[in-house]
């Protein structure tokens, strides 16, 4: 019988991670993984003249102590987010530079977002990690979206474009999308708004030596042939004695399964039995977001000799936030733009081939004509990838909080579920993710004697 101590099905980080952490314990470990490739939502490209940049997750910062402490485990080094010159900002039909986190708009909007700004961290500060339901306004605050907040609480138009601008750039979701109390949660998750959106002792801080994929390709290296990629499941069937896999290519058994891949997809497979009816409820209602990421790259950074970031934001679209995104030791330069939230979802309506001349013209916009002119270039829509179908992360709309989605994070029976989306802190990102792999790791391991009664509680057989 082909037969592991445990399953981990999803080859991410999260599902590496814990299937590493297992791995060292001892356990017999497999993974298997429905791409060809392992890497989830982190995805290499090399351009034609050798350069390689993210198409997918990209970023670490401090406070990230878990995925910096993986990283070192794995020897892999990092650099820093290019983040010198002016950065730019496009409202109301003007070009304008400015320095840090928030553009330089007039007084009476500028004191509008930083209320706003202050306001919100405040709030955040108040929510419980493991269960921000049980906040005392939990009820009220789910009930509204950020939409709905903003349009009470920020006066002006301006102000309330920018916290569009940061739905986008950390939900990759519009304002409309999101319950407000996750919202909060997700700035409390990431330590405070400065941080979730900052580069220089921000998110955004850091890149990875060799690109981010490197994280899971060198744990699938260490973890040699226990890692099984191109192989969807299809089918779960828990018993008292175990738990069976069945795949395109045959059938798995295991003691245990973690399943380490976005929510939704936990639905695409059959289960026997069928998951809990509030379970299955409420990864129903649980969409990813929408992001296309794209580059364009250029013999040289042009943008850099003008004294310029490579940082735009904009209330035009389609692209409406930019990084230089360039590679240390390449003489050659990359601009990335963002196409997110509902802009993504109509450009993903439409021929992929259309999206180049207009993320084109939007860097020419921030940058100059050269803009226009790229040697390369390249985007990915994480809607189109069939085993993820979005980016970056699960939406937690209206509702979703307070109908129990702290418990999407218990064990059911024989299965355990990890992914960044069951993370406290920094949800839907790399440390999210490796938080939510060692956590179903150690469920697995102390799980002998204590597992076992909960699963005849259950009946399973």
């Amino acid at each position: 019988m082909n037969r592991s101590d445990v399953i981990v099905v999803g080859a991410g980080i999260s599902g590496l991670t814990a299937a590493w952490r297992l791995a060292s314990a001892g356990r017999r470990v497999k993974v298997l993984e429905a791409n060809k490739r392992v890497g989830g939502r982190t995805l290499n490209h090399r351009f034609a003249s050798g350069e390689v940049v993210e198409v997918g997750g990209q970023w670490v910062g401090p406070t990230q102590e878990r995925i910096l402490s993986l990283l070192a485990e794995l020897n892999l080094s990092t650099f820093p987010q290019w983040n010198q010159g002016d950065n730019l900002t496009l409202f109301g039909g003007r070009l304008k530079p400015y320095h840090g986190t928030i553009p330089r708009f007039a007084p009476h909007a500028l004191l509008d977002v930083l209320q706003a700004h202050v306001r919100l961290d405040r709030m955040a500060r108040e929510i419980s990690l493991n269960d921000p339901s049980l906040h005392p306004k939990a009820e009220h605050w789910d009930r509204l979206t950020f939409a709905e907040w903003l349009r009470r609480n920020v006066r002006t138009s301006t102000g309330r474009k920018v916290f569009e601008l940061m739905s986008g750039a950390v939900f990759a979701a519009s304002p409309h999308d999101l319950s407000f109390l996750h919202v909060l949660f997700y700035i409390r998750s990431g330590t405070n708004l400065d941080t979730l959106l900052g580069v220089e002792g921000g998110a955004q801080q850091d890149r990875i030596q060799g690109g981010s994929q490197r994280i899971c390709q060198t744990l699938a290296e260490r973890l040699g042939d226990a890692v099984h990629t191109g192989e969807p499941i299809r089918a779960v069937r828990q018993s008292d004695s175990g738990v069976e896999l069945v795949s395109d290519r045959g059938v798995h058994h295991a003691s245990r399964v973690i399943f380490a891949i976005p929510p939704t997809q936990l639905l695409r497979i059959t289960q026997e039995p069928l998951l809990p009816s509030w379970r299955d409820q409420l990864l129903q209602r649980l969409p990813q977001g929408a992001v296309i990421k794209c580059m364009a790259l250029y013999d040289m950074p042009f943008w850099r000799d003008r004294g310029f970031s490579g940082q735009a934001t904009s209330e035009v679209g389609p692209v409406r936030l930019t990084f230089d995104n360039s590679i240390p030791d390449s003489p050659r330069g990359v601009l990335l733009g963002f196409i997110e939230g509902d802009e993504a979802r109509q450009w993903n309506a439409r021929p992929a081939g259309d999206r180049r001349g207009q993320v084109l013209d939007c860097f020419a916009r921030y940058f100059g004509e050269e803009a226009l002119k790229p040697i390369d270039y390249v985007d990915k829509s994480w809607a189109e990838e069939p085993f993820a179908r979005g980016c970056y992360a699960a939406l937690f709309p209206p509702g979703l909080w307070t109908s129990g989605a702290a418990r999407l994070r218990e064990p059911y029976g024989r299965l355990h579920f990890a992914g960044t989306e069951t993370a406290t802190r920094w949800m839907g990102y790399f440390d999210g993710a490796v938080e939510a792999g060692e956590r179903a790791a150690s469920e697995v391991l102390g799980a002998a004697d204590e597992g076992e009664a909960y699963v005849r509680h259950l009946g399973i057989a």
